[in-house]
């Protein structure tokens, strides 16, 4: 099936790229009228690597990071950003640290979660949780209170878009936000203006792409 995406370029890098369709889509958490697709940065090593920089950038001075926790198949971002973030060239606060780049579980009951042998990348360090695209922030609140539990410090929240400006208090940091996609518009299923229309949901979207219904 071939999408008409559209690009969307990022000022402060182009190579920071997603693509964008506009129509009637459902999350797990909401209705949404713009599908962001971020195949590109995600998984693509020089797009993922060069985006990883815009973001390297907001922490290099100011932030130590131990750990990265990533959501949404952000890994290649997340081990790129470690590795900028670490390089003692760029006088970063973390250019001492060997950055754990980690990806949390879900169990049976939904709850996230991270094994016994991973937990030491998480107790009493500082701990910067990394995201594709944040909605409503329900799933960073998760991975929050997850790092937490185990007893890490939370020192930041970083995606490559998000529609909310701030996430337990700290700011979210992010190359792409409601500015850059102003017809943008998130809705709880039960109040979407485009179901009560008669408009049906075209596909179900999460953090692995698209799937026309």
């Amino acid at each position: 099936m071939e999408l008409k995406l559209r690009d969307l370029r990022s000022a402060k890098n182009p190579k920071a790229r997603i693509k964008i369709l506009e129509g009637h889509f459902a999350t797990s958490n909401s209705h949404i009228n713009t599908y962001i697709d971020m195949s590109t940065v995600k998984t693509r090593h020089n797009n993922a690597r060069e985006t990883a920089k815009v973001l390297a950038q907001e922490y290099l001075m100011n932030t130590p990071i131990d750990s990265i926790v990533c959501l949404d198949e952000t890994e290649v971002i997340g081990s790129f950003m470690a590795e900028t973030l670490a390089d003692s060239s760029t006088m970063s606060m973390s250019y001492k640290n060997n950055i754990s780049v980690i990806t949390p579980e879900f169990n049976q009951m939904g709850q996230m979660m991270f094994r016994d042998n991973k937990q030491r990348m998480i107790q009493d360090k500082q701990v910067l949780v990394l995201a594709a695209s944040i909605t409503t922030g329900k799933t960073i609140h998760q991975a929050i209170n997850t790092a937490l539990y185990y007893g890490g410090r939370i020192c930041g929240v970083a995606s490559i878009f998000s529609a909310v400006n701030k996430i337990a208090g700290m700011e979210v940091k992010t190359i792409f936000t409601s500015i850059d996609l102003p017809n943008y518009r998130a809705y709880a299923p039960h109040e979407c203006p485009m179901c009560k229309e008669g408009k049906k949901v075209e596909a179900l979207v999460n953090s692995y792409g698209y799937s026309k219904l």
